[in-house]
Order: C-alpha cells, then structure tokens, then sequence
C-alpha cells in the first residue's frame, strides 16, 4: 500500500500519511466508486472498515455492485472527514482521503467472519456478543468485499 501525494494539484494541501490513516479508520462511511463493461460509472455509499492495508465492506449476496466486481476489480474508494461550510468565503474547510486498489469477494469463511467482527467493533462495539450471533445467523445471506489497497492519497483545506 503506497500513500502517494503526487497527483494532487494542490500541493500546499497535502494530508499527511497518519491522518490519512485515521481517517480511513474513523470515517462513518465512504463511497465505493466502479466502471462497468459498458463504461458505465457506478459509485455507492457503504459502511466499511479500515484493517492496515485493506478495507471491508458487507453486502447481500446479489446486486449490481457484486455484478461489476465480477467483470471489473478496479475500483476506488473516498471517504470525507471533517467539513465546514463557510459560506460568507465562499468555500469549504474539508479533509479527505481517496484511495484506489482491486476488489475480492471473499471466499473464505474465517475471513469473512473476521471482517464482520470488525465491522462490530467498528459500528456496534456496546454490542458485539448480540452482533457475533447476528452475523452467524445472516451469514448464508452476506458477502464480503476486500479492497487491496494499492495507492492513496489526502487532501485537506484549513480556513483560518
């Protein structure tokens, strides 16, 4: 996983490295963007989890996104922190990180029930006995998804 700033245009608005980090850890959601054979883009929100150099996302076990992902595994990912309109400048106090990387429906039960474990610490830490039963009762029912993270990059503007 390469955190790389170099195509950002604006350089003076570069995230560092352990922000960026952060915030893939803590963002409530992010926006999972696709292309389709047909160059069709497709981008959806997801609730994920952040685990060193990959992120997981659950789904049911059909759907348009699980139907792009079999024909094309590119994907990227964005997720926004902190945000602050400031209308009277007539601009944004925002943070954000962009990510791209190729996606796996994961096969492997251990896994898959390993990323449901932390999505429950992630969404539901109070409840985690309560959602481990869930997650075993509906798990016939969910995929998982797997993004090997192979680049990203932050960007951040700061209003004074």
């Amino acid at each position: 996983m390469l955190y790389d700033n170099s195509h950002v245009r604006r350089q003076d608005r570069l995230l560092d490295e352990a922000r960026a980090r952060e915030l893939l850890a803590t963002a409530e959601y992010g926006i999972l963007s696709m292309v389709d054979l047909d160059r069709k883009p497709y981008g959806i929100p997801v609730n994920f989890v952040f685990d060193v150099d990959c992120i997981y996302i659950h789904c049911a076990t059909q759907g348009r996104k699980l139907d792009i992902l079999d024909i094309n595994d590119d994907v990227s990912f964005c997720v926004v922190g902190r945000v602050n309109l400031l209308p009277s400048k007539f601009t944004t106090d925002y943070e954000s990180v962009i990510l791209t990387g190729k996606a796996t429906i994961i096969s492997d039960d251990e896994e898959r029930m390993q990323a449901l474990e932390l999505l429950l610490e992630k969404y539901s830490p109070n409840d985690i006995k309560v959602g481990m039963k869930y997650a075993r009762s509906s798990f016939s029912r969910t995929d998982i998804i797997r993004i090997d993270i192979a680049t990203f990059s932050g960007k951040q503007k700061r209003v004074r």
